[in-house]
């Protein structure tokens, strides 16, 4: 699997977009929010409220949610200057970033009408704060930016995403992720292959991000220290089901399924201390792990006696997120009918027990050179 080349969210405005099926990680993002504008607060401050502010979204994926994050960015530092007593706004200049099959189109399209509604919901006593945006095509484990050129750097529910599927010496039969069922090979595969991409992506950000910047990550993780505790790996176990039921009526050839993994890794929040004092270029600010129920999918004014709907809603949310993957190594024929049994799954399971997510927030700073050295 060439992840660079496969792994995006459906684009598009339809039913099954991203855009129109991300309810969660906006949830997500809105539960973060508190980290962010402290991170904000912080650097804007230390930085004695400098005119230009450099900043980048990566994993930026297109809809709803890249303006929400925008927006959020701009207004924060707006009403963090009118709080300081800073008369002029300072010039924002916001980077973009996703692999380069991420619809960006559908974002700068969007682009007009965020600008117009982003100016009416600013502080009335405020001048709107000059906001720049530009696309940024690439894998955040590369060079991206120009050296000590970003002050503050923001991803959500991006950076479990890994550069490649892990390596494995085994097959990892009957599973597309790691599994209580799988080889432990497969599990110290997936488990390196995180430790090599994150410690990357710190190098990287090191050298691109200027001394005292910051940045938010938020990555679906896990409580236990166990990397195939159901809490990280139901909802890829479910899909397996799915893809095992059709192997076993000869609708999925059976070596196609056991060739098929997740190029995916779910950290607890002690392995991604561990990566940022390993790499050592960054300060932690602030480590949290929060949860958000499946059913946050759902739009909240749905009418609470369509029981089914929230299934059906987060069973959406995941063709949104896996079927451009299935895609790739199964075919177009079989994505209905996998996308019908996977939901009905989704649709029993949610009926019957407390379904959810695991996120692992950290708050960083870039140390300086004195700091590094000490």
């Amino acid at each position: 699997m060439d992840v660079a080349r496969v792994l995006r969210m459906n684009g598009g405005d339809g039913d099954y977009s991203y855009s129109s099926n991300s309810l969660l990680q906006r949830r997500v993002i809105s539960i973060t929010k508190p980290i962010i504008e402290e991170a904000l607060t912080d650097l804007y401050s230390d930085l004695n409220f400098p005119k230009t502010l450099i900043m980048a979204d990566l994993g930026c994926s297109s809809g709803p949610n890249t303006f929400l994050v925008a927006s959020e960015l701009v207004k924060s530092i707006d009403n963090i200057r009118i709080k300081s007593g800073y008369d002029e706004p300072p010039q924002i200049q916001i980077y973009l970033n996703d692999l380069p099959h991420n619809d960006f189109n559908t974002i700068f399209v969007s682009l007009p009408e965020f600008q117009k509604k982003l100016t009416k919901q600013m502080v009335p006593s405020s001048s709107y704060p000059l906001c720049y945006f530009s696309g940024v095509p690439g894998s955040f484990y590369s060079r991206l930016f120009l050296s000590k050129s970003i002050h503050f750097v923001h991803s959500s529910y991006s950076l479990m995403w890994l550069s490649q599927v892990p390596e494995m010496g085994n097959t990892n039969k009957r599973n597309i992720y790691m599994s209580t069922t799988s080889p432990p090979s497969v599990i110290r595969a997936y488990r390196e292959q995180f430790q090599t991409d994150f410690l990357t992506f710190l190098k990287y950000r090191a050298d691109e991000v200027v001394n005292g910047g910051r940045m938010v990550l938020t990555i679906l993780g896990r409580r236990s220290d166990d990397p195939c505790s159901k809490e990280c790996t139901y909802v890829w176990d479910l899909l397996a089901m799915a893809l095992n039921d059709m192997v076993y009526e000869g609708l999925i050839d059976e070596e196609k399924m056991d060739s098929f993994n997740i190029p995916q890794y779910t950290p607890c929040a002690k392995e991604v201390s561990k990566g940022v004092e390993k790499e050592g270029s960054f300060e932690i600010d602030c480590l949290e792990v929060s949860e958000v129920n499946w059913d946050a999918s759902t739009d909240n004014s749905l009418d609470s006696s369509e029981k089914d709907s929230q299934g059906i809603n987060m069973g959406k949310c995941m063709r949104a997120v896996a079927e451009p993957l299935l895609l790739s190594h199964f075919g177009e024929s079989m994505i209905e009918e996998v996308f019908k049994r996977y939901t009905n799954i989704i649709r029993n399971r949610m009926s019957k027990e407390k379904t959810s997510l695991i996120n692992v927030t950290v708050s960083l700073t870039r140390k300086g050179l004195g700091s590094m050295m000490s």
